[in-house]
């Protein structure tokens, strides 16, 4: 696979936005990791969005992909992802250490996810989110069930990260669960 070229260009915001349209893996690889808070993963595209249902984070779902679609590309997006990890290490005191370009002593989306609790609105987070997905991009991936099974793990991990969160902040916007009293 060509290196992309150095100049480093934004996609288009709608090109974010799409690149994560009509998927078959991102509902699997996002949500149902969440699977342990509501069982309802599996997210429906409706032609514009996934469509928000009682109990379900499609509608969290929408709301990362608009924030990753919105957020300025990185110079490197690893950077974004190492000061989660330093957060960790000043806050948290893991003993955890970068050794090349892997960070080691623990699980990575542990850690992403554990330093990710002082990141305001999940900014750093979107932020690296949407430096895997340019960069996808740059490699022309253009949707988010081509990527490698590698980068789109990490990318899954990323957004539910961001959406864990806000279930946790009490940002979440999922439905309740619909009374059944109906007989």
């Amino acid at each position: 696979m060509k290196r992309p070229n150095k100049n480093v260009i934004s996609h288009p915001q709608d090109l974010l936005r799409h690149f994560f349209a009509r998927s078959d893996y991102l509902d699997y690889m996002v949500l149902r990791p969440l699977s342990h808070i509501t069982m309802n993963w599996e997210a429906r595209w409706d032609g514009e969005t996934y469509s928000p249902e009682a109990s379900s984070f499609a509608g969290d779902l929408n709301e990362i992909i608009e924030q990753i679609a919105i957020s300025e590309r990185p110079a490197r997006y690893h950077d974004n992802e190492d000061s989660l990890a330093e957060r960790v290490i000043a806050e948290l005191h893991w003993p955890i250490q970068k050794k090349g370009g892997l960070w080691e002593g623990a699980d990575y989306q542990s850690i992403l996810e554990q330093g990710a609790f002082g990141d305001l609105g999940q900014r750093t987070l979107a932020t690296a989110a949407a430096g895997r997905v340019h960069m996808a991009l740059d490699f022309g991936q253009t949707h988010f069930d081509e990527m490698d099974d590698g980068h789109m793990a990490m990318l899954a991990g990323l957004m539910t990260i961001m959406i864990y969160h806000r279930y946790c902040d009490g940002s979440s916007v999922m439905l309740p669960e619909a009374d059944d009293a109906s007989c």
